[in-house]
């Protein structure tokens, strides 16, 4: 199958594309990268802040049977206004002229799956959130409803679309839980906050498990919630990862050094926010995790740790 990939050097699509690849598919890569690239058949040049490809790049489209779309500017950080607005257009620019470019094609892909987050449901507490709870306040909930949307094109042609709804991707090789590996072998990893915020986490084996088994499902359209089915508070997180690399797991963040760090805003929708997501619609099309359960999930991730780490 020839399938199109942007975002493919980042933390889901590089592990999504080496997966896809060994199985014999052909990739495409999306890329604004350097014109040395231009020659090479398995890069697709763009540029989706100016809505265009370049001259020449749209032929390569051609025979692509579907397309997962990953790119977007990290949330990570503190948010400035230039943040703000490089996070929502990164989004919103790209999967318009994504959408559109691949409703127009002579012969159109049969599946696109665009990647969206959790984050559509804003801070809901223990509020158990299925693919149709309603969305949430906030501005990355506002983001992810405006990148949903902005696939409408594909939508209207008939194309199987799919949102990809991410929740925390667990990887040592990048992410969330790769950044807070030393600070935690050195003893200092604690609860964020109270701890009793909902983490919706994946581990990136499941996650690549996931987006194939939409991309194979023709059944799966519309919103996918891509977490484990077993969320976890902040507190039961910190432990579980602490226990997993035999250190303590009891220094606390407070929140006010947090909100002084990041911003009252994106501390706010990024480290304290609940979400206790599920995946309802992968496990009542038969999906099967393989990691579902945290301790399980950080022992296959982190099997090598202490040995690293000298831990016995």
């Amino acid at each position: 199958m020839k399938i199109l990939i942007s975002g493919a050097s980042g933390l889901i699509g590089s592990a999504l594309t080496a997966s896809l690849e060994s199985d014999g598919h052909q990739v495409l890569r999306l890329s604004r990268g350097a014109a040395k690239r231009k020659d090479d058949q398995s890069f697709v040049q763009w540029q989706p802040d100016d809505g265009r490809f370049e001259i020449g790049e749209m032929e390569k489209l051609a025979g692509v049977e579907a397309a997962f779309h990953l790119a977007g500017e990290s949330v990570l950080g503190r948010w400035t206004n230039a943040k703000k607005i490089r996070i929502r257009e990164s989004r919103i620019r790209s999967t318009h002229l994504l959408s559109e470019t691949l409703a127009k094609l002579p012969t159109r892909p049969r599946t696109v799956i665009c990647a969206s987050a959790v984050g559509y449901y804003g801070h809901r507490g223990g509020e158990v959130l299925r693919e149709d709870s309603a969305s949430g306040r906030g501005f990355l909930a506002s983001v992810c409803r405006e990148w949903e949307d902005a696939a409408h094109a594909t939508r209207d042609v008939g194309i199987r679309t799919v949102h990809a709804r991410f929740g925390v991707v667990l990887s040592k090789d990048g992410g969330a839980l790769q950044k807070m590996l030393l600070p935690f072998q050195l003893g200092l990893g604690g609860p964020i906050g109270s701890g009793r915020q909902f983490l919706s986490w994946i581990s990136i084996d499941d996650t690549i498990a996931a987006l194939r088994f939409a991309l194979d499902n023709s059944k799966i359209e519309g919103a996918i919630n891509v977490v484990a089915p077993n969320p976890v508070s902040n507190r039961e997180f910190v432990k579980t990862l602490g226990k997993t690399l035999a250190r303590p797991a009891l220094i606390p963040l407070p929140v006010f050094a947090l909100k002084i760090a990041l911003g009252k805003e994106a501390a706010n929708e990024t480290l304290l926010v609940s979400q206790r997501a599920i995946p309802e619609k992968l496990q009542a099309n038969g999906f099967e995790f393989q990691q579902p359960e945290l301790d399980g999930a950080l022992r296959h991730l982190l099997r090598n740790e202490s040995i690293e780490t000298g831990t016995p």
